[in-house]
Order: C-alpha cells, then sequence, then structure tokens
C-alpha cells in the first residue's frame, strides 16, 4: 500500500520539480515491409505504421491526464533502415527517409528514429547507400533522427566506418547550415548501440523485439536536485556522507521509475501492444531546475568541469541504475546520467565560463550514460578532427563494454565561445573549442578495424 507521505511527495515531484516522463517510445518492426519495388515498399512502410501508431498520441495524452504526469514526447523507432532497404541505392533510400517522416507526421510523432545501419565489423553496399544519404535525408526531413553503430566490445570499431562518420557529419551541417547545422543534431554515432533505447537520436527497434513493443524513458534531474536540497537542510551537511547521498538518490530513482512504469503499462495496455523497458536515464533538459549539472554543483563542485566532476557523475550514475533496478523488472536501454552540452543550461554555462572543455566531458563520459551529447564545435573544424573525436569516444564504449556515443555539431561560420541556439529541448550553448586540430590524420588514414579487446573473447 502505498503511504499518503509519498502519495504527496509525487504530487509535489510533477508540480514543483520537473517530474515527468520523457519520452513513450513505439517500436515497430518494418522488416515484413520489404515489397518488389522501391515506391511499394515505402508504401507499406507507411500502412504499417499507421496501423499502430493511429491511436498512440491520444492515448498517451489520455493517460498523462489520467495520472497528472506529463508525457513530454512520444515517439517512434523502426528497424534499422539499412535492413528495410537492402539493395536500395542512396536515392531510394531518401525516399524511404520521406516516407518514415510522412509516417511520422500522420502518426503526429515527436521525432522517428531508426534511420540507421549497424557497421561495427564491415559495412553492405546498403550500408554504404544509407551512410552516403544520410545529409540529404535529413536535410529534407523535420521528424526522422539517424544513428550508425560503428564499433562493439565484441566487434571492435570499424575504422572506415569512422573516417566516414566525420565527413557525414561535415555535410550534414553544411546541408542545414541555415539552421545553424542542425541537421547534426538530429545523427549520432554509437558503439553498443541497445535496440530497445527510448531516446532520441539513437532510438532504434532492434532486430530481437517483438512485432510492436512500447518503451518508455523517464526523466527527472530537476527531481533530484529538489529532493538533495531539501536532505542536505533536512539533516545537516555536517551529518551527511557521499554513502548517504547515494541511498538518498537511490530512493528518488525508485520514486521516478515507479511513475514512468506506470504510464508506460498503461499506454501498453490501452494499446493492446507489448510493452518493452524503462529506460531510467536522467535526461535534463534546458529549462532552469532541471539539469544534471545543478546535481554535480549541489554535490560539491562550484563549476561543472572542475575537479571532482568525474567522480560525481560516476556516483550518480551509479545511484540512478541501482534506485531504477529495484523499481522495475524491465530496465533497459541506456539507464544512468546524460551530460548532452546544448540541452543542460548549467553545462552549457560552463562551458561560456572555459570551466568544461571537450577533453573533461570527455573522461565524464567514461563513467556517465552515454557520451559526447550535443556538442556544438566551431564550424572549420576539419572531417579528420571529428572523426578522431569519435575513435576516442567509441574505445571509451569499447573497452568498457558500455554504449557511448557521439553527437557533434559543427556550426558552419561560427567559432568557439559563440552561442547556437535551437530551441525546445535542443537547447542552446557556447561552442566549445576543439584544440589540436588537423593533428590526426596519419591516424585515421590507417583505416582497418580497432580489434575487441581480449575481454570479450568469452565462447
Amino acid at each position: 500500500m502505498l503511504r499518503s507521505d509519498q502519495i504527496m511527495a509525487t504530487v509535489e515531484m510533477v508540480q514543483k520539480e520537473n517530474l515527468d516522463v520523457r519520452t513513450v517510445t513505439m517500436g515497430i518492426n518494418l522488416l515484413d515491409c520489404r515489397a518488389g519495388s522501391v515506391k511499394a515498399t515505402c508504401k507499406r512502410v507507411e500502412d504499417k505504421i499507421a496501423e499502430y501508431a493511429h491511436n498512440f498520441v491520444p492515448k498517451c495524452n489520455e493517460i498523462a491526464s489520467k495520472f497528472g504526469i506529463p508525457v513530454v514526447n512520444k515517439r517512434i523507432s523502426v528497424t534499422p533502415a539499412a535492413l528495410v532497404g537492402a539493395g536500395f541505392d542512396v536515392d531510394a533510400f531518401v525516399l524511404l527517409a520521406k516516407s518514415l517522416d510522412n509516417a511520422a507526421a500522420r502518426a503526429d510523432v515527436d521525432i522517428l528514429g531508426g534511420y540507421t545501419a549497424h557497421v561495427e565489423k564491415g559495412m553492405t553496399a546498403s550500408d554504404r547507400a544509407l551512410i552516403e544519404s544520410v545529409p540529404k535525408a535529413l536535410s529534407v526531413t523535420e521528424r526522422l533522427c539517424s544513428s550508425i553503430n560503428v564499433g562493439s566490445s565484441q566487434k571492435g570499431i570499424n575504422m572506415d566506418a569512422v573516417a566516414i562518420m566525420g565527413e557525414t557529419i561535415k555535410k550534414l551541417a553544411e546541408e542545414t547550415a541555415e539552421s545553424g547545422g542542425f541537421g547534426a543534431a538530429k545523427f549520432v554515432v554509437f558503439c553498443n548501440q541497445p535496440g530497445d533505447n527510448p531516446f532520441m537520436a539513437g532510438a532504434i527497434h532492434g532486430v530481437e523485439e517483438a512485432d510492436v513493443v512500447l518503451n518508455v524513458g523517464v526523466s527527472g534531474p530537476g527531481v533530484i536536485a529538489r529532493s538533495l536540497k531539501k536532505a542536505i537542510n533536512r539533516i545537516g551537511k555536517e551529518n551527511l556522507k557521499l554513502d548517504d547521498i547515494a541511498e538518498e538518490i537511490k530512493q528518488i530513482t525508485f520514486r521516478v521509475t515507479r511513475c514512468g512504469e506506470l504510464i508506460g503499462r498503461q499506454v501498453s495496455k490501452e494499446l493492446n501492444v507489448e510493452f518493452g523497458v524503462v529506460d531510467l536515464s536522467l535526461a535534463p533538459t534546458p529549462k532552469v531546475g532541471d539539469s544534471v549539472g545543478e546535481i554535480l554543483q549541489i554535490l560539491g563542485v562550484d563549476d561543472v568541469g572542475a575537479p571532482g566532476s568525474t567522480a560525481i557523475v560516476a556516483m550518480l550514475n551509479d545511484a540512478v541504475k541501482k534506485g531504477g533496478i529495484f523499481a522495475s523488472k524491465a530496465v533497459g536501454g541506456l539507464s544512468g546520467a546524460f551530460i548532452p552540452v546544448m540541452e543542460d543550461a548549467v553545462l552549457a554555462e560552463a562551458v561560456g565560463k572555459g570551466a568544461l572543455s571537450i577533453e573533461k566531458l570527455e573522461a565524464m563520459t567514461c563513467v556517465c550514460s552515454v557520451g559526447l551529447d550535443m556538442v556544438p564545435i566551431p564550424g572549420d573544424v576539419d572531417a579528420v578532427t571529428i572523426a578522431a573525436i569519435i575513435a576516442d569516444e567509441m574505445a571509451i564504449g569499447m573497452v568498457n563494454n558500455k554504449t557511448t556515443a557521439a553527437r557533434i555539431i559543427p556550426v558552419p561560420g561560427k567559432k568557439a565561445g559563440e552561442v547556437v541556439s535551437f530551441g525546445g529541448l535542443f537547447g542552446e550553448s557556447p561552442i566549445m573549442e576543439v584544440r589540436n586540430v588537423n593533428k590526426s590524420a596519419r591516424f585515421i588514414a590507417w583505416g582497418g578495424r580497432i580489434p575487441a579487446p581480449i575481454h570479450s573473447f568469452k565462447n
């Protein structure tokens, strides 16, 4: 039985502390949509998404209203498009991208993810065609997101693909220069990409999943920040140790996760769709009071990026996972703490002060949930340097057997220190300085693969 104080605490989290369900994402398998022509395949894709998602958004809104917990985003993820369009050329993949975007608009979802290829060990002709199509596909669509998995702890890192990623990101930013390179904000490069991640830009419907599944992404950095402040005031700073604080975070995360699972399972039941996982990631927003960076400040660093920042993120990430796993039997996706620069007002402020560098951010990604996320860099940084930054981030994921990602945005015409703004959940930030530009070309030129680490061999 729920106690009255627990109910009131949850109500307060919603009303005062920015508690929400960040996303409910419907994953749809499109492998059975392949037909005898590109046009027929695209029609089947749109029809199947419409069949399952026509009532998706209204049901999410209805359940959110019933329980009084906002659902910020409704999204769709699909089977990696490189598989759906196997044998397509570049132009055909662009047509598929437009159909996916049309389907997202018809369903009235915010974003659709899955314009994706997995190339950690090698690239097929279809993979290459999809990757080549990405700049055009994302520049002519509004709701489509794309991701490429170039590494894994079992297969190593495909450095030929990494080199192409640097070129792709540059072209994508140039194709969308009039919007500050916004296309690059819808594209992410992964190592160890999970097939049940509800968060964009990297959400896909993995081939191991059921035909249609609902995955929920909860959030709540504002809830944790407010709760920690109250606990410190109530108990007294002198009476708290870090293990006490970790326990407090676990308990808060437990409540947040239970709320998310409640919403997800109700929507799943109403739509008669299988429930998948709760991704209990702390995903910040640009809104003041909803920041992972603020938690770091509460826990003792004056500016994010100061010594100690990595250790705090490690503790936060672990406590979030432990609290969430206890709350739900179906935890998956990424689950932990996100540190997206543009989407977190305190992180963006630290960049502006010079406290947070890209090198320190990379160190923090060793212990957070994802990686270099929503990182704006000067538009004149060359493709090879971008590829080398991606390679470093992929190596962290590969060796540590964790998911890492790189969502890097070279902003055309702008330099370090200037501000770029995309609005909404995509946020704004000063552009981060990239040092040692044009000094990695000989490394990237090798190509081939970085072999998987020895601990990957478990057969």
